[in-house]
């Protein structure tokens, strides 16, 4: 196995690092998917999904002694008047359809929720405006489920927004109908002492369009385990990402894209800036092409910028193929320092230094925040980067 990890800034190692190689998919070492939290047993930290995770900060999601209180979370809901937002049962057909847990927090939150919510799309349905999931922590333990459904050739933009305090462990599921086109916006914005841990798993039918597109900021911990698969032929998927890690957060975005279906593609680009003593991002991207999945074309990267010492990035791309029929795979990934030659070339041209080192942090992001499509959010998460580099300065 490739891997471009534990690198502080200090050390020798800590140059531009690029990594792409083959190697097992991870998630096909550990237990096998189950909606029955009993299936999983309790981890230890030396498991090959939990290595990275400082198990003592989940808050006892993992164990079992995590209990949902009655403060919890605020959910708003602003859609347009086409969609349909129902709170349903645990009977509801509609829970789980786009995939299965994989690990026991997300099996802990499957077996634990009592009402989920549905966001449904009818078909041929083109929205104008995006529908917005306000989520707003207000202290609390929290067990959650949501679905997001667009029938048959229908599109949408949802945006997901995280903020406040709360300990939340979620399945989130996309089910995308054929023909169909869905962005999913989720901002990770909470406050310091926050705990978020969430699968997302993305069903996507004959010749449909998903882009995810994932910002985490805020938190003290925050795992999130974005997962596609392809209902039929012809499925594409975009899965684009930006952290920002600072002092003391724990930041972890485990992906997997199974190519169980014949000619489908997916582009993965996940990108980071790390700062301050403790500051540690984890980025596993696991691709599957099964033997059926003939005429696949997939590539996956992983760029993180580590702006201080005391940082530290693990970034692990694997990509496992069964079938040599495949249009193209591959993989990459690089961790370096922050460039001190862009920044002199800036200031060397009247350039203030702070003015110069956001110039080139928001260079860095700039085709990630692009995708987003939304100006109002592009311009607060932009707003919030600034904000980021100088609490550092």
């Amino acid at each position: 196995m490739a891997e471009a990890q534990n690198i502080p800034v200090g050390s020798t190692t800590a140059g531009s690092i690029a990594v792409a190689a083959e190697s097992t998919v991870a998630t096909r070492m550990s237990a096998p998917p189950s909606f029955d939290v009993a299936d999983f047993p309790v981890p230890h930290g030396r498991e090959e999904e939990w290595r990275f995770t400082p198990l003592e900060r989940l808050r006892g999601l993992h164990d079992g002694t995590a209990v949902a209180n009655g403060t919890g979370i605020k959910v708003d809901f602003t859609a347009p008047a086409a969609v349909t937002v129902e709170t349903v049962g645990r009977d509801d057909a509609r829970l789980g359809k786009a995939g299965t847990p994989v690990d026991r927090v997300a099996a802990q939150a499957y077996s634990s929720f009592e009402k989920a919510s549905v966001v449904t799309v009818p078909k041929d349905t083109v929205l104008t405006e995006p529908v917005r999931i306000a989520v707003h922590g207000e202290g609390g333990t929290v067990f959650a489920h949501q679905v997001i459904e667009l029938g048959a050739f229908a599109e949408a933009v949802v945006v997901i927004d995280h903020t406040g305090d709360a300990v939340l462990a979620a399945n989130v599921d996309f089910v995308v109908g054929d023909g169909a086109k869905l962005t999913v916006v989720s901002v990770q914005d909470w406050d310091d002492k926050a705990v978020h841990v969430a699968q997302h798993n993305a069903l996507i039918g004959r010749d449909a369009s998903f882009k995810s597109v994932v910002v985490t900021f805020g938190g003290d911990l925050v795992r999130l385990h974005p997962r596609v698969s392809y209902a039929a032929t012809g499925g594409q998927a975009e899965l684009f990402g930006l952290y920002f890690t600072d002092r003391g957060q724990h930041q972890e975005h485990r992906l997997m894209v199974d190519h169980n279906a014949p000619h489908c593609r997916s582009n993965v680009a996940y990108k980071g800036a790390l700062q301050g003593q403790d500051a540690h991002a984890v980025w596993i991207g696991d691709v599957l092409i099964e033997a059926s999945a003939e005429g696949t074309d997939t590539y996956e990267l992983n760029r993180n910028l580590v702006l201080t010492d005391g940082a530290r990035v693990d970034s692990v791309p694997n990509l496992e193929i069964e079938t040599g029929e495949i249009v193209g795979a591959g993989h990459a990934s690089a961790t370096g320092r922050f460039d001190d030659e862009q920044l002199f070339y800036l200031q060397a041209r009247g350039i203030p230094a702070d003015e110069a080192r956001r110039l080139v942090v928001r260079g860095f992001f700039a085709e990630l925040v692009q995708q987003i499509g939304l100006p109002d959010v592009e311009e607060r998460l932009l707003a919030k980067i600034d904000a980021e580099l100088e609490a550092s300065v």
